[in-house]
């Protein structure tokens, strides 16, 4: 500790209970954990001593953006640092010629667009939290966002990266010309901290389209939206979101925001196309009809930009307008084909039945990334049991219909036991390979993301929260 404040700026090393405690958990608080200090660099070199003088003392490090991660992957390790990378938010550079931007990691995903806004130039991947987050965390996770099916997730849009490894040495992959035999962006990209420390990130800068135009369609029945969804992409047509609410979601999100939906509605569909103006009239004329086609009762038309963030706020608005709904809920982040959207969702129904548990349904349709939002509240004995059970048949479900286990929120500690599900024993071998190549010295963020092979041979099934901390010892691979 006393070379870690000689690292450090005079207020960059937190050690009072208080102050660590803002760090204990991420936006899974479910798992906390208190880390024996937070350290707090404000330059690039520092990140590298400080990375440097851990491995050297055998010390964890968990590498931290803004927190609003939903996996636990920023969950402090109780012998460990938190590396929180808060105080590098600049934004280095705008290459308006070449359309691309470099940041640091605390750089809030909102913010550079808001920066690009005056060369007409935008970031696309736009998670709900894009307000808070930083493209750091955006980095450690692939997030998406709602308009992911036609721009990429975040691993589309980065073209170069700059990171520590775990004894303190600066690497870049990627750049301008992609010539590298290996694409480590994309291996570094949804890696969750386990491999490197980002500390600079070259973001894919693009022009605002001419044209964009939203369309909500409202249906009777979650089945008619969902198959429409598939309808939608059948027909050609891609748009730049392509979103799904049910009628919990929307009661909640209209109580929250105050702007009315469709009386009646038992789901809604909310489709964004743009580009040039014919482009755009042709997919509207589409949309129109396919909604139609499908059932919609009712259908909304936004081309003014304020009519379009109307439509869009419940949307961004629903995870805290759904939390309202109950004392607790638990976000759940799976992945399946669309053309498996509405047997998933009737079967996601039935299993609230079952467990007695009410489940919003809100997510990315477009690229099948469900989002179902189980309410419960944890001071009700048993609830969280029943919670974790629920959640472990809805991964199943996704899994069984050849889906995975997530989508943008990542695995951290939530969903260990999943990747025992998911993968082979060979398969997480080669996890575990890279792994030891990137970090010899397992000090970066341990066990999080992949499971040691003991754990997937343990009895018990999958769980969605394991009903344990990790760390009962600093795992080695």
């Amino acid at each position: 500790m006393r070379r870690l404040k000689r690292i450090l700026p005079a207020d960059g090393l937190l050690q009072k209970s208080a102050d660590v405690a803002v760090y204990e958990c991420d936006g899974l608080p479910v798992y906390r954990a208190r880390p024996l200090a937070v350290a707090l660099p404000r330059t690039v070199a520092e990140v590298g001593r400080v990375l440097a003088l851990c491995t050297e003392y055998d010390i964890p490090v968990v590498s931290r953006g803004a927190g609003t991660g939903l996996s636990g992957g920023a969950l402090p390790h109780p012998r460990g640092i938190v590396l929180a990378l808060s105080r590098l938010d600049r934004i280095v550079s705008i290459d308006p010629d070449n359309q691309v931007a470099r940041v640091e990691p605390g750089v809030r995903n909102l913010a550079i667009s808001e920066a690009a806004r005056p060369f007409g130039l935008f970031y696309a991947p736009d998670p709900s939290s894009q307000i808070a987050c930083t493209i750091g965390g955006n980095v450690a996770e692939n997030a998406g966002g709602v308009h992911c099916l036609k721009y990429g997730l975040t691993t589309h849009n980065v073209l170069a990266l700059k990171f520590f490894d775990s004894g303190g040495t600066l690497h870049e992959a990627g750049g301008p010309t992609g010539e590298a035999p290996l694409d480590l962006c994309a291996l570094l990209t949804g890696s969750e901290g386990l491999l490197g420390v980002v500390v600079e990130i070259t973001v894919r800068l693009r022009p605002r389209p001419p044209a964009t135009v939203a369309w909500l369609a409202a249906f009777r029945s979650l089945q008619e939206a969902a198959a429409s969804v598939r309808e939608v992409i059948s027909q050609g047509v891609i748009p730049a979101g392509l979103e799904l609410m049910d009628g919990l979601a929307l009661s909640a999100a209209q109580d929250y925001t105050g702007i009315p939906y469709p009386e009646g509605a038992a789901a809604v569909v909310l489709a964004e196309v743009d580009g040039d103006d014919l482009a755009v009239a042709l997919d509207s004329e589409r949309l129109r009809a396919v909604f139609t086609a499908q059932g919609a009762f009712a259908i909304e038309r936004a081309a003014r930009d304020e009519d379009r963030r109307r439509l869009w706020l419940g949307r961004k608005s629903a995870f805290p307008a759904v939390g309202r709904l109950a004392p607790d809920y638990y976000c759940m982040d799976g992945t399946i084909p669309r053309r498996s959207l509405v047997p998933v969702l009737t079967e996601i129904g039935a299993l609230s039945r079952r467990y007695d548990l009410p489940v919003a349904n809100v997510f990315h349709a477009g690229d099948g990334n469900l989002h179902p939002l189980i309410l419960y509240d944890a001071a009700v004995p048993g609830q969280l049991e029943r919670v974790e059970a629920l959640g472990a048949d809805i991964l199943r479900l996704c899994l069984d219909c050849g889906g995975t286990i997530s989508g943008e929120h990542g695995v951290g500690v939530e969903k260990l036991d999943g990747m025992c599900a998911q993968f082979t024993a060979a398969e997480l071998a080669i996890f575990h390979a890279l792994k030891s190549a990137f970090d010899p010295y397992h000090v970066l963020n341990p066990g999080k993301a992949v499971p040691t092979p003991a754990r997937c041979v343990e009895p018990g099934g999958m769980h969605v929260h394991g009903g344990r901390l990790p760390f009962a010892r600093l795992e080695r691979f």
